[in-house]
């Protein structure tokens, strides 16, 4: 039978489960495929002068779409119903008041300093991601490597908390040796004629860590039972766990391939002290054109641009007219907003605000203790709880406190986790992550404090984490919403292939004010 990319994913969620099953849609290109970067839009200066553009929403899209307009000489509005820009690229930190829908308003209370924040949003850059990047290095933000895979970081799945090295390496010793052993029952010799059968050996031996007769009984690569040391000390490995055993605990899902995802491979990165530096850089750039705590009431159009109907601080109704309008605004919270957009663009806003996901964090102030005690410098420890994963801060290493995000619940450890946790009192979000915690570093949960707790579909002028569009709502809804409507343009990280990303909110407001200028210059 021919393995298409439906069995092999149906044969890969028997294996890990919804994790799996997301990292093989990614490493087949089904999910944020990597593409050539064409750069920033580099338009003629003065070439926009007299044409106006009001810009709905700060976030990076909207910041992006601002800057490069403006070098231009276009004349540009943006519209910000927050009171900071950024949108979903928000750094929380002491004193940083968290709203959330419905829920008791929370004030952050960790600690001054620079590495005493956690990214409630995006949180990590990978490299190839060289539009956001680019922006990085021409406003000056520095950057640090952000340590997205620990192999000293636990997974804690079906009760069984074992190292991530321990179930990466066995693993990989177990298949090494059922490969080698194949080859010497010349059970490969059909796919293997004319090949080196002895270099494939010898490199299994080595990738695997098999003894002499090309069996795993465990090795260093998964861990010292007795580490190594001075004089007499030889090191002892860590009895290897069986392959039974970790189909059982299901520790083959996501947490074993994350770093092989291109969108996770080393080195990722960060800025230091936050990840709404690059937000507030280029809003440095463009500080004169943005309006703060300005929610849109209505979306109109004219006969040779658009209206928008808007109130600032909860004032009067103010109306702004403008030849283009760029809406980065959330399709959920778009989908409400009056307008007079054609039926059909109306059917994809509401379509496209069904593709968002939940994605919801708690974080802890505490002593360093996943440092101090347990050696653990960065990285993830995964778990099948509702709260998904662990996340240990690349920033402030040897610091005496640190903010620990002890949960980051997506989806990863289950298609159900995401909406659980989501709906969980703060107080249960609260537990659960102080449990898995303490499974992972024993009697040392009592030390976490301060927790706060963000949930994007509770998230006034979010409602939604990130678009998730299905391949069929990208022939649809989402084709629908790429060729504008009149002068309106949509924009941001849900209109673009590499969604959840910042870079895909870059990507879009580029094209977005390409296509503008294009349009500009054709009426010259």
């Amino acid at each position: 039978m021919k393995l298409t990319r439906r069995h092999f994913l149906n044969a890969v969620g028997r294996a890990g489960g919804y994790s799996a099953v997301f990292g093989g849609m990614s490493a087949l290109g089904l999910l944020a495929p990597v593409s050539a970067y064409a750069g920033p839009p580099n338009l003629p200066p003065g070439s926009g002068r007299g044409t106006k553009v009001v810009i709905l929403g700060g976030g990076i899209a909207g910041l992006v779409s601002a800057y490069e307009l403006r070098k231009a000489g276009y004349e540009v509005t943006v519209l910000e119903a927050r009171e900071r820009p950024g949108g979903r690229a928000w750094s929380v930190r002491g004193g940083t008041r968290i709203e959330q829908i419905g829920r008791p308003d929370q004030v952050c209370a960790f600690e001054p300093g620079l590495h005493m924040y956690y990214n409630a949003g995006p949180a990590r850059i990978p490299t190839w991601h060289r539009g956001v990047l680019g922006y990085a290095r021409q406003f000056g933000v520095p950057l640090e490597v952000m340590v997205n895979v620990n192999r000293s970081a636990g997974m804690d799945f079906g009760g069984k908390v074992v190292s991530e090295r321990q179930a990466v390496n066995d693993t990989r010793g177990h298949i090494a040796e059922l490969l080698a052993k194949a080859i010497d029952r010349h059970a490969l010799d059909q796919e293997l004629t004319g090949f080196d059968k002895e270099k494939l050996r010898g490199f299994l031996q080595m990738w695997g860590g098999l003894d002499g007769k090309y069996a795993y009984q465990g090795s260093e690569f998964s861990g010292f039972s007795s580490p190594p040391g001075a004089y007499g000390q030889a090191p002892k490995s860590v009895p290897p766990l069986s392959m039974q055993a970790m189909a059982d605990a299901r520790f083959w899902g996501i947490g074993l391939i994350f770093e092989e995802i291109i969108d996770f491979q080393a080195p990722m990165l960060q800025p230091v002290g936050g990840m709404d530096q690059i937000a507030y850089a280029i809003y440095g750039q463009v500080k004169p054109a943005v309006r703060f705590g300005t929610v849109v009431k209505r979306i109109g159009k004219t006969a040779d641009g658009v209206r928008i109907v808007y109130s600032e601080h909860g004032g009067p109704e103010q109306t702004i007219e403008a030849a283009y309008c760029i809406c980065t605004i959330p399709l959920t919270v778009l989908r409400k907003i009056p307008s007079d957009f054609t039926p059909e663009v109306k059917t994809a806003i509401a379509g496209g605000a069904t593709a968002y996901g939940q994605g919801t964090k708690v974080a802890w102030e505490s002593r360093r203790f996943w440092e101090q005690d347990d050696d653990i410098y960065g990285g993830l420890a995964w778990t099948d709880e509702p709260s998904d994963f662990v996340w240990y801060p690349s920033g402030g290493f040897n610091q005496p406190r640190g903010v620990l995000i002890g949960a980051y619940s997506i989806g990863f450890g289950g298609p159900e986790n995401a909406a659980k946790f989501d709906a969980m009192s703060f107080e249960e979000r609260f537990a659960v992550s102080r449990a898995v915690i303490e499974k992972f570093h024993p009697g040392r949960s009592k030390e976490l404090s301060k927790p706060v707790t963000v949930g994007w579909s509770e998230t006034p002028f979010n409602e939604g984490a990130n678009a998730m569009w299905s391949p069929e709502q990208r022939t649809t809804d989402y084709a629908v919403l790429c060729r504008r409507d009149g002068s309106v343009y949509f924009a941001g990280e849900h209109m673009s292939y590499v969604t959840s990303w910042q870079e895909g909110a870059v990507l879009s407001a580029q094209d977005t004010v390409r296509a503008i200028h294009a349009r500009t210059m054709s009426k010259a």
